[in-house]
C-alpha cells in the first residue's frame, strides 16, 4: 500500500478512537455534563449524600478581525481589531433534592441547582 492512503487510514483510525472515547469533547458546541455531587450538611459535617448534577461543558464560536474603518475613528484609531466571541453557559436550572444520611439513622434532605439547558450566549464576567 503507498504511503499516503496508509496515513490517511492511520488518521481515520485514530479519529475513530477518540471520538469513541470523548464524543462529548468531539462535538462543537454547549452541552449537558454530568457529574457527581458529594453534600456535606450538620454543625460538624455530619450528614452526607450524593447526587447526579449536570454542567455545561463546550466550546462556541469566537473571531478576531481587523476593525471597520468607522471603528477606528470612532475610538481615535485604538480599537484596531475587533473580537466576537461567546462562552457555553446555562441557560436555565432547576433545584433537586440530595437526601442526606446523618448519624444515628436520621435522614434530612437539601436543594441544590443543576443545569436544566445549556447554550453558547455572551461571555460575562459577573454572570451568576
Amino acid at each position: 500500500m503507498p504511503m499516503a492512503p496508509r496515513v490517511l487510514l492511520l488518521c481515520l483510525l485514530v479519529l475513530a478512537v477518540i471520538e469513541s472515547h470523548c464524543w462529548e469533547a468531539a462535538i462543537p458546541g454547549c452541552h449537558l455534563h454530568s457529574f457527581n455531587v458529594t453534600v456535606r450538611s450538620g454543625r460538624h459535617g455530619t450528614c452526607q449524600g450524593s447526587h447526579v448534577a449536570q454542567a455545561c461543558v463546550g466550546h462556541c464560536e469566537s473571531s478576531a478581525f481587523p476593525s471597520r474603518h468607522s471603528v477606528l475613528v470612532a475610538s481615535g484609531y485604538r480599537h484596531n481589531i475587533t473580537s466576537v466571541s461567546q462562552c457555553c453557559t446555562i441557560s436555565s436550572l432547576k433545584k433537586v433534592k440530595v437526601w442526606l444520611s446523618c448519624m444515628g439513622n436520621q435522614r434530612g434532605e437539601l436543594e441544590i441547582f443543576t443545569a436544566r439547558a445549556c447554550q453558547c450566549d455572551m461571555c460575562r464576567l459577573s454572570r451568576y
